[in-house]
C-alpha cells in the first residue's frame, strides 16, 4: 500500500466522518428536547406557547436531520469503497451493528419523522407524541449501534479468530456491553444534549438581543431558560463519562494515555514492549495531534462551564433574561464550542489508537482498499468538497430559519393536540 493512498484514505474518512458528526450531535440533542417539550405540552394541556416551541425547534431539527441523512449515506459509501480490508478482516463481528444502524437511521427514524411532520392536527395527541418518542429512541439506538462498532475498534471484545485468520463473532453480549461502547455512548449522548441546549439558548439570546418581534408569551425567555437549565447537567454528564473513559485508557490504550500526559519515558517503554509483541513498527500515535486534541477538548469544556454556572443564576431573573445584552452575546458565542469539543474528542479517540484500526489486531495500513492512488485522489476530490458544501448549506438554512424566529401567535396556535379539530399544519 502506497503511503500517499493511505494518507488520502485517512484524511477522507476523518473529514467526512467529522462532518457527519456535526449533524449527529445536534440531531440527537434536539430530538430529546423536542420529545420532552411535546410531552409537557400534552400532559398539561397544549398551551399555544408550548406548541409554538415544539414547532419552531422542530423546524430546525428537521433541517439538520434531512441534510445529515445525506452526509451519512455519502460517508457509508466512501467507507465501503476505501476500507475494504477492514470489512474483510472484521466484518463478521461488527457488520450486523452497522446494518442495524442503517435500518434504524435511514428507514425507521425517517419514516416516523415523516409521520410526525404529517400528523400535526391529524393524529390523536397521544399518537402524535408516541411517534415523536419513536423518532427520539431510534436516534439513540442508531447512535448506540454505530458506537458498538467504534467501541470494538478501540477495545476489541466478543470476537474469536476464524480458521482463515479473520475475526468472527463469538460473544454478542460481550460485544454489545463493551465498556468502551457504553462509556462512549453516554459521553456522546450527553454531549449532543449539551450541543442542542446551547444552540437553543444562543438562538433565543439572539432574538432577545435584537428585541425583534413580540415576546408577550415569553417564547424566547422560556427557550433560553430551557437551554441553560439543560446545558449545565448535560455538561457535567459529558465530563463525567469522558473522565471515566480517560481513566480506563491505562488499561485499554496505555500509549494514548502516555502521549496525552507527555510521559516520554513511558512512551519509550511502551514502544519497546509493543515492538517485541507485534514486530517492528512505530506504535506511537501522532503526538501533536493526539495531545493537542485531548487538551483542546478539556479546555473547551472548562470555557463552557464557567459561563454556564453564571447563566444558571442569571436565567432566574426575568430582567436579566430580557435586558442583559452582554450576556446574550456570551450565550451566542457559546454555540460553536460544543462542536469544537466534540470534534476534538473524536480526533483524540481515533488518532490516539494509531497505527491500529482494530486496536492490537489490524493495522490501519492493512485495512485500506487496494486501489490506485489516482482513484483515491478522485474520491477525495469528490467527497470532501461535497461534505463541505452540505455543511455550509445546512448552517445557512439553520441560521436563516433561526433568524426568522417563531411566527406571531395566531389562531392556528390555539389548536390543542386533541384530534377532533382538523386544520392545516402551520410550519412557517
Amino acid at each position: 500500500m502506497q503511503a500517499e493512498t493511505l494518507d488520502l484514505a485517512r484524511w477522507q474518512f476523518a473529514l467526512t466522518a467529522g462532518g457527519h458528526f456535526l449533524f449527529v450531535s445536534l440531531t440527537i440533542g434536539l430530538a430529546t428536547i423536542l420529545a420532552v417539550l411535546q410531552t409537557r405540552a400534552t400532559l398539561r394541556g397544549a398551551r399555544p406557547v408550548h406548541l409554538r416551541m415544539v414547532r419552531f425547534w422542530g423546524q430546525l431539527y428537521v433541517i439538520n436531520y434531512a441534510i445529515g441523512i445525506v452526509t451519512g449515506l455519502v460517508m457509508e459509501f466512501q467507507f465501503g469503497m476505501a476500507w475494504a480490508g477492514l470489512g474483510e478482516f472484521g466484518g463478521d463481528v461488527f457488520g450486523a451493528s452497522l446494518a442495524l444502524e442503517t435500518v434504524l437511521a435511514f428507514f425507521v427514524e425517517s419514516t416516523f419523522l415523516a409521520l410526525w411532520l404529517l400528523g400535526w392536527d391529524r393524529f390523536n395527541k397521544w399518537v402524535h407524541l408516541g411517534v415523536l418518542w419513536v423518532v427520539t429512541l431510534t436516534a439513540y439506538l442508531s447512535a448506540y449501534w454505530i458506537l458498538v462498532t467504534n467501541g470494538f475498534l478501540n477495545h476489541p471484545a466478543g470476537h474469536a479468530t476464524a480458521s482463515d485468520g479473520t475475526l468472527e463473532l463469538a460473544d454478542p453480549g460481550a460485544l454489545m456491553t463493551n465498556p468502551s461502547t457504553l462509556l462512549a455512548f453516554g459521553h456522546v449522548v450527553a454531549g449532543a444534549l449539551l450541543t442542542a441546549a446551547l444552540f437553543m439558548a444562543g438562538v433565543s439570546a439572539y432574538h432577545l438581543f435584537r428585541r425583534a418581534g413580540p415576546d408577550e408569551d415569553g417564547f424566547h425567555r422560556r427557550s433560553l431558560r430551557l437551554g441553560v437549565y439543560t446545558a449545565l447537567p448535560a455538561l457535567f454528564a459529558t465530563v463525567s463519562f469522558g473522565g471515566v473513559q480517560q481513566g480506563r485508557l491505562g488499561e485499554w490504550q496505555p500509549m494514548k494515555l502516555a502521549v496525552l500526559e507527555n510521559d516520554t519515558a513511558e512512551i519509550a517503554r511502551l514502544q519497546a514492549e509493543l515492538t517485541e509483541r507485534f514486530g517492528p513498527g512505530d506504535y506511537v500515535p501522532p503526538e501533536a495531534l493526539t495531545r493537542g486534541a485531548g487538551l483542546l477538548m478539556m479546555t473547551v469544556f472548562a470555557l463552557i462551564m464557567f459561563p454556564l454556572l453564571v447563566s444558571v443564576v442569571l436565567a432566574a431573573f426575568r430582567r436579566a433574561v430580557h435586558g442583559l445584552r452582554a450576556w446574550h452575546v456570551l450565550l451566542m458565542a457559546l454555540v460553536p464550542l460544543p462542536y469544537v469539543a466534540m470534534i476534538a474528542g473524536w480526533v483524540f479517540r481515533e488518532a490516539g489508537r494509531q497505527p491500529w484500526v482494530i486496536y492490537g489486531l489490524l493495522r490501519t495500513e492493512d485495512a485500506v482498499s487496494d486501489v490506485p492512488t489516482a482513484q483515491m485522489w478522485v474520491s477525495f476530490g469528490v467527497f470532501v468538497p461535497l461534505f463541505a458544501l452540505l455543511v455550509v448549506v445546512n448552517w445557512w438554512l439553520l441560521l436563516r430559519w433561526a433568524r426568522r424566529g417563531p411566527h406571531v401567535p395566531g389562531a392556528e396556535d390555539r389548536i390543542a393536540l386533541t384530534g377532533p379539530e382538523r386544520r392545516e399544519p402551520s410550519w412557517s
